[in-house]
């Protein structure tokens, strides 16, 4: 009778694992199909002074600083990184390994593998075509997050203005980017993207190098855990040079940008650039 029992529980054990395996393959196709949708075929132009001669200095100094003459007008980039994470304020920061696809207005799409062993999560960010999704799961089999809702969208498009400062053609002028500087040190790009508006401030240096990005994102990190535009933030560290364009490399982020509820939760490092 407890042979029976054993064997009953070890065939629903494998039934259960091999449901999981197949979700898991399926997301993973999911995944890699929108990767591949944000791939971009190289253009043929290339940058020069001319395109950016009409817009406010500290603003042509950003240009002239990311993307030397000459250099191909990137669609998309893929990135390699790694880095720490933390989910709140009291929590332990945990290594990350991740890679990233970026393409202009389409969309980026972010796989990890956040910790270690036993408590690696495994999963994906995405947003692309006007929808968003978060998807992890311990050991990348047991599910823990699986959110798509237009909520997760809305964040999506403020990460992905943000992180256009990877891609810097994609903040050029002739893709429908407005530009103003506040002061020599400040600038302000504002961009459309699936009809939502965003507004990204930038701290340059005397060379145009970034030293801090931030924009106001929609986000679940209040008091009640409701959604609202709430103040997002980059400071950078370093910057590397790939391919003609020079990109920030080390950075640190977090929600409630410049106030007192600060809280940083992401560290990373870009390791790999590859643009087309």
């Amino acid at each position: 009778m407890l042979t029976k029992i054993l064997l009953s529980i070890a065939a629903l054990l494998a039934i259960a694992f091999l449901i999981l395996v197949v979700v898991r393959i399926k997301n993973d196709n999911e995944v890699s199909k929108i990767w591949q949708e944000l791939a971009d075929l190289p253009t043929e132009n290339v940058f020069t002074e001319d395109m950016v001669a009409g817009l406010p200095a500290p603003v042509q100094r950003y240009f002239l600083h990311a993307i030397a003459p000459g250099t191909p007008l990137a669609s998309s980039v893929t990135l390699e990184m790694s880095g720490s994470f933390r989910l709140g304020q009291d929590k332990p920061w945990v290594p990350m390994q991740a890679k990233q696809r970026i393409s202009v207005l389409k969309g980026f799409v972010w796989q990890a593998a956040i910790g270690r062993g036993l408590s690696q999560v495994v999963g994906a960010d995405y947003y692309s075509n006007g929808s968003g999704r978060m998807r992890f799961s311990l050991w990348g089999l047991v599910p823990l997050v699986n959110a798509h809702t237009q909520d997760i969208a809305r964040s999506g498009v403020g990460r992905l203005a943000g992180e256009f400062v990877w891609l810097p053609s994609a903040l050029l002028p002739q893709h429908g980017v407005i530009w103003q500087a506040i002061d020599e040190k400040t600038i302000q790009a504002n961009l459309v993207i699936d009809d939502e508006s965003v507004t990204l401030t930038l701290a340059v240096d005397a060379e145009g190098k970034i030293l801090k990005l931030s924009l106001l994102r929609w986000g679940d990190q209040t008091d009640n855990g409701s959604w609202n535009y709430i103040p997002f933030g980059v400071e950078f560290q370093a910057e590397q040079k790939f391919d003609g364009f020079t990109i920030p490399s080390q950075m640190n982020a977090g929600w409630w940008f410049g106030t007192e509820r600060y809280l940083e939760f992401f560290r990373a490092t870009i390791e790999k650039a590859e643009f087309s």
